[in-house]
């Protein structure tokens, strides 16, 4: 039958029917969906995979949940038989991604950059068969360009366009300074659809306009348009705010595996599904079956929460972590026990005064805070405990006992031990 300008037998239609089914899942806007449905159609017709393109600028060394969003489409598309094009924007990461700034974000060193990208790769190869992806750094083709090069492709787009752009305009109207690099950003992220002749292009939704610059771009240089896919922001373990890890609210990949299933068992109720469909792999009959079970009542929220916990931890930690993971949950949790594998930290004597130390100097010594301020605010929420007693003033100074169990929030212990 025909479809388009491609002809297609019904066991291809089906074919192309199940792929956008499953393209399609989670995703907050296919631009345009009739171009993806073409490009779809020709691939299954042909047997050439489409180019589907994630670019990303190593800009912090660790990825939580919210980062995964996108990795695990392109696991989609990659056990669709697409080929995945992985771009580290080693050379764009200088610069940094402007997107949602209110201020010009301080440039990244070459050496920053190198060390943040070497450790994307191994975290990305827990979602993605890294050994069938390429994995591309932007410097390959931005670096050799001169500076006619660079004129002519400013020369494609006009300020007018960048001004479109929700945060540079913002800035303008307000008078706050918009640097001219800060508009190469968009130009250069486009430019490497350009140069890898991209079929598709992932990105949250906050990177809609950077995804239609590489369309722009490649119509410009004569090239066939790749289509857009934007993926949703997941909001954080607050259920409010895009998880960010200067917010608190995320899930880390690399995180010890009871914090994972802690902070998991902290999302909102309301927020599973979404969880379950963006970051994980269930399937879509599961994902019903899930969504039905919670509606009618056949699944209860909290056995629904406990087994995505599990599915975090074992994606990124493994099995049997994740059944040591539930276990400590149940205890120290469920039968509300402390856990029997509390690490001992040692407390030297001359960090010490007359045998006391101060509370916030405490956390952050054990490692249960990672500083000051945020050590004030945990005493302040009411969240530290000592021997299970509530410290009540972020002024107290607490007297040093051998053996005594320090607790921060629901899922981090320490127990001291004097040096």
């Amino acid at each position: 039958m025909e479809q388009g300008s491609v002809k297609l037998t019904e066991v291809q239609l089906r074919e192309v029917e199940r792929q956008l089914a499953i393209i399609r899942r989670g995703t907050a806007e296919i631009v345009p969906e009739d171009e993806m449905r073409k490009k779809v159609e020709k691939s299954v017709v042909t047997g050439k995979p489409l180019k589907i393109k994630l670019g990303l600028d190593p800009s912090a060394p660790d990825i939580h949940i919210g980062h995964t969003v996108v990795l695990h489409k392109l696991r989609h598309f990659q056990e669709l038989g697409h080929t995945i094009q992985l771009v580290i924007g080693d050379f764009t990461g200088r610069i940094g991604d402007p997107t949602g700034k209110s201020e010009t974000r301080k440039q990244l060193t070459e050496e920053q950059v190198k060390a943040n990208a070497a450790t994307y790769v191994e975290q990305f190869s827990k979602i993605l068969d890294m050994g069938k992806v390429e994995v591309n750094y932007n410097s390959t083709w931005l670096a050799p360009m001169d500076f006619a090069d660079v004129v002519n492709l400013s020369a494609k787009v006009t300020v007018a366009r960048m001004l479109e752009r929700d945060d540079f305009e913002k800035r303008y109207t307000s008078n706050q300074p918009i640097s001219i690099h800060e508009f190469f950003y968009p130009l250069m992220q486009g430019y490497d659809s350009v140069a890898l002749e991209s079929d598709v292009e992932l990105g949250g939704t906050d990177q809609k306009f950077n995804l239609l610059m590489g369309r722009q771009l490649q119509k410009e240089y004569g090239l066939n348009q790749q289509c857009a896919l934007t993926m949703p922001i997941i909001e954080g373990l607050d259920g409010v705010q895009k998880m960010s890890k200067s917010l608190g609210n995320y899930i880390g990949i690399s995180e010890p595996p009871n914090e994972i299933y802690g902070k998991a068992m902290s999302i909102p109720d309301d927020l599973m599904v979404k969880y379950y469909e963006l970051a994980t792999p269930i399937s879509l009959e599961e994902l019903g079956n899930l969504k039905q079970g919670l509606a009618d009542g056949t699944v209860h929220p909290r056995d629904a929460k406990m087994r995505l916990a599990h599915t975090f931890v074992e994606m990124y930690h493994g099995r049997e972590a994740a059944a040591e993971a539930e276990n400590h949950f149940k205890t120290v949790f469920q039968r509300r026990a402390l856990p029997t594998d509390i690490p001992e930290k040692i407390i030297a004597e001359d960090e010490m005064e007359n045998g006391k130390m101060w509370i916030v100097k405490l956390l952050v010594t054990l490692g249960l805070c990672p500083s000051n301020g945020e050590a004030r605010r945990m005493v302040q929420q009411g969240a530290v405990k000592i021997n299970e007693v509530k410290v009540e003033s972020v002024d107290d100074h607490v007297q040093i006992e051998e053996g005594m169990v320090v607790q921060v929030g629901k899922r981090k212990f320490a127990k001291v031990v004097r040096g």
